[in-house]
């Protein structure tokens, strides 16, 4: 994991966003962060196609709403992050907080079915 990473939480607008994604990885940064709830992942996966960097040489960082904490919302979430991205998988997958009402196991456990199903990485 790179000791530097890229946030994409506040983007301007989205025209700019993917140019933005675009220069970071020219820069040098190679870990993007982004979420759900920034409403950033699409650009994200724009601006990773169009810098021609190889998907081996990222490491791309998300989370999961706490809205999605059930089993089967987490797992809806993250099939639409990752067709957001454009990406089979994710490097490091996070809950962005956890839903009060709903048992911590059951979305822990969502998070490593994730992982065991090669969606995520690490978690």
């Amino acid at each position: 994991m790179p000791a530097v990473g890229y946030g994409t939480m506040l983007f301007p607008e989205p025209e700019r966003a993917v140019g933005l994604v675009v220069h970071a990885l020219e820069t040098g940064y190679r870990h993007i962060d982004t979420a759900r709830k920034y409403g950033s992942e699409q650009w994200v996966g724009e601006g990773i196609r169009a810098s021609g960097i190889a998907r081996d040489e990222l490491f791309v960082t998300t989370k999961v709403t706490e809205e999605d904490a059930r089993a089967d919302d987490f797992a809806r979430s993250v099939d639409t992050s990752l067709e957001a991205l454009g990406l089979d998988y994710v490097d490091l997958l996070l809950i962005h907080w956890p839903q009060p009402r709903v048992p911590l196991e059951e979305t822990l456990g969502a998070l490593a079915k994730a992982k065991r199903d090669g969606r995520a990485r690490h978690i």
